[in-house]
């Protein structure tokens, strides 16, 4: 491997990095010679029975240093953070991975299920971030190889997908602030970048299908191994890597790059005394229709067989 993507001694942290991708994108790290603390609670998928003996075990496996709080609890993120640097004294890369799962449809969801998962999947990576880049920063002022930032998101959180209002919303959030956090990190010279992971997970095997297509797309969703993901996140993690501010997805040996949105058509309207509803149907209606993104999920816009 050549030097400059050589991760060899980088000091990384992951959020929810103890089962799943998270897991994977752990063991790739530990496998290019990084050293590692994992965070991680141990909790269901729905952010409940915590155990912290699997962050341990694992950190043991991986001779890492386990976290085991609540990342989005208050203070958690900065305790993280501290333990990374009294650890290893320094932290160069933040892998937010963390996230749970509660879904309902919208006229059902209760406000302390959405509460959570947006405290777990986005306030949990601001908090992380909140207390890492400062040391980013620092650290790229000294000399050090700049950090880099990868937050988990999902096609969820680009297409929509039924009952997943509050984990759509908290990942389309991440997409958000990977974009503000590599503006803001841009002249330490700090990358941030999202990824939307396609593989077999905990999260791929609680689907449950609501018709033939999503059953075959989860059937094939429980082909892809989780490595991939790993490996194009340590990818965006190496020094030599100049990439920021976009939005990948992975599924096995394909590396998709998204779209952000941006206008995609213009009208021009009258004038506001000659605005009328029927003018505003005429134009919008008429010159904008053809434009308009469609109701798929996230589910059947990636129902194809993937490349392994």
């Amino acid at each position: 491997m050549s030097a400059p993507f050589n991760l060899e001694g980088r000091v990384v942290l992951v959020t929810g990095g103890a089962r799943g991708i998270g897991r994977a994108i752990a063991e790739e790290f530990a496998r290019q010679g990084a050293r590692l603390v994992i965070a991680d609670t141990g909790v269901s998928m729905a952010g409940d029975d915590a155990d912290p003996g699997v962050a341990e075990d694992l950190a043991q496996a991986l001779d890492g240093v386990a976290f085991t709080r609540d990342i989005s609890s208050a203070g958690a993120a900065q305790a993280a953070v501290d333990l990374a640097l009294a650890q290893y004294g320094a932290l160069d890369i933040v892998v937010n991975n963390a996230a749970i799962l509660r879904d309902g449809f919208i006229f059902k969801t209760a406000r302390e299920d959405w509460q959570r998962v947006i405290d777990t999947n986005l306030t949990g990576a601001f908090a992380t971030l909140a207390a890492a880049t400062p040391v980013m920063r620092d650290a790229a002022k000294a000399g050090r190889a700049p950090g880099r930032i990868v937050n988990l998101v999902s096609t969820a959180g680009l297409y929509g997908n039924y009952g997943q209002a509050a984990y759509a919303a908290a990942k389309a959030g991440l997409v958000g602030l990977t974009r503000v956090v590599a503006m803001d990190m841009a002249r330490s010279k700090v990358n941030c970048n999202a990824v939307a992971p396609f593989a077999a997970t905990r999260v791929t095997e609680s689907i449950r299908p609501a018709n033939d297509a999503q059953a075959a797309y989860k059937e094939r969703a429980l082909a892809v191994p989780a490595g991939y993901v790993a490996r194009l996140v340590a990818y965006l993690c190496a020094p030599a890597c100049d990439v920021t501010g976009q939005v990948f997805g992975v599924r096995g040996r394909e590396v998709f790059l998204f779209s952000q949105p941006r206008p995609a058509a213009r009208v021009v309207t009258p004038q506001l005394a000659e605005l009328t509803l029927e003018a505003l149907d005429s134009v919008i209606s008429l010159q904008m229709r053809e434009h308009f993104v469609d109701l798929s999920t996230d589910l059947e816009a990636f129902n194809t067989e993937p490349i392994l």
